[in-house]
């Protein structure tokens, strides 16, 4: 990009590919970003969803996008995962990109079927135990943190509990209140509500400390099991894209995630605001694809 080009950056709309539906915590906080960014900066930041292959199709897109600052990509964690879990994937999470900022991290709760005997977290692991194989847990598929942070969980305690993927976390949420599935772990924002009308039950937090929107249910921490999961959203560039460009877009992400009105919005959907630099998601990336492989590896999850 010309030295003119990136002093007049952004001179026309960006465009953030979503690889996923909208609904989910990554188009919610996509769409959440992008508008605050967009007052600020005054171009259009244009959402495009384009969901496939656990992030896979969308972020190929970005991948090969000119890397010129007006196409990026919003990633979650299925991103660090899917680094190990396909072994020809058609870009590298980590060096195909420029990382711009990890937008939020949000924890993930441990949610189970009503007629299942078991309380909490201590609980589930000695009825998992005492039957071993008998339980299922639902995700809402291979490789989501949700699974993995579940496959994490077995390691830890020793359990083990049968895998039911579905196709995202409505029809896996659906089949845990209808009793088809046993467990289930995901986003607070996405189980809460039916946790508080009563079709499912919280066993716990996989989270380090207690979630703002949910004070009255415990860290799996504070029951003996010490596993924690969860998943994020962060903002992605084609590797290459110019630092100018980068810092600006990063710089007023930033900034929207300081606002009070921001933070409380999203700490009220069990979300944690970070609004990082580029160089914290980076190292932040880093980690999680080292972390996840581990897991994905030691489980020996594979792709069906």
């Amino acid at each position: 990009m010309p030295l003119y080009a990136q002093q007049n950056y952004p001179a026309r709309p960006i465009r953030v590919v979503v690889p996923y539906t909208p609904g989910g915590i990554t188009d919610v906080v996509t769409r959440i970003f992008a508008q605050e960014v967009s007052k600020a900066i005054g171009q259009n930041v244009l959402v495009d969803n384009r969901p496939g292959a656990n992030s896979i199709l969308g972020v190929e897109i970005v991948s090969k996008a000119t890397a010129d600052g007006y196409t990026l990509a919003s990633v979650i964690a299925a991103h660090a995962a899917n680094q190990t879990l396909y072994p020809k994937l058609p870009y590298d999470s980590i060096k195909s990109f420029s990382t711009v900022s990890l937008l939020v991290t949000a924890p993930l709760i441990v949610t189970a079927t009503n007629n299942l005997p078991a309380k909490d977290i201590k609980e589930l692991v000695a009825l998992a135990k005492a039957k071993p194989g008998t339980i299922a847990f639902g995700s809402s598929g291979i490789g989501a943190a949700a699974h993995l942070t579940t496959e994490l969980l077995m390691l830890t305690t020793g359990i083990r509990m049968n895998h039911v993927p579905y196709k995202g976390t409505a029809p896996a949420t659906q089949a845990l209140a209808g009793g088809e599935i046993q467990i289930l772990i995901d986003t607070p924002s996405s189980m809460m509500p039916h946790v508080r009308s009563g079709r499912i039950r919280a066993l716990g937090m996989a989270s380090e400390k207690r979630v703002a929107a949910a004070p009255d249910i415990p860290t799996l921490a504070e029951n003996g099991v010490q596993v924690s999961g969860g998943t994020w959203v962060g903002w992605l560039a084609p590797a290459g894209t110019p630092q100018a460009a980068i810092e600006k877009i990063s710089s007023e992400i930033q900034a929207v995630g300081k606002r009070p009105d921001i933070r409380d919005r999203l700490i009220q959907m069990g979300i944690d605001p970070v609004a990082g630099s580029p160089a914290q998601f980076d190292q932040f990336l880093r980690d999680e694809v080292a972390k996840w492989g581990r897991v994905i590896k030691q489980a020996g999850v594979k792709i069906e």
